[in-house]
């Protein structure tokens, strides 16, 4: 009987709560524990973008000064012209090589055929027979 009795009175100390209370209770909980975290995120975020805007500020400050800099002064040699001439030159020493790898090749054909030849006749000089027996 010691057992109903207690799970009555503790029964009858808490009302009943809605599921929607309980729901609405736990949202605010949970709103409660996140807003230190999401109002320094937000605090973080309203920093970076005045620190970005600043940044903007300053690099289009010193684009300006670049752009005076740069109608100011003229530069002190004219690069194109050497330029042209670099690539004429490289294009020109690419066909050089070319002609010179073709020449090699030719020239190694020549030599391995010039030492066959001298091979077959050093053979035909030291057999005179054509046979070795």
């Amino acid at each position: 009987m010691a057992a109903t009795m207690t799970a009555e009175t503790t029964s009858t100390k808490q009302p009943a709560i809605s599921p929607t209370e309980n729901r609405d209770a736990m949202a605010a909980g949970i709103l409660e524990l996140l807003r230190p975290a999401v109002q320094e995120v937000d605090e973080r975020v309203r920093l970076v973008r005045e620190s970005q805007l600043d940044l903007r500020q300053q690099i289009e400050e010193l684009d300006e000064v670049l752009k005076q800099l740069g109608q100011s002064r003229e530069p002190p040699i004219e690069l194109d012209p050497y330029v042209k001439k670099l690539m004429n030159s490289k294009r020109k020493i690419a066909v050089i090589s070319n002609i010179v790898q073709n020449a090699q090749d030719r020239l190694s054909k020549l030599h391995l055929h010039i030492a066959k030849t001298s091979a077959k006749r050093k053979s035909l000089v030291d057999f005179p027979g054509g046979s070795i027996l």
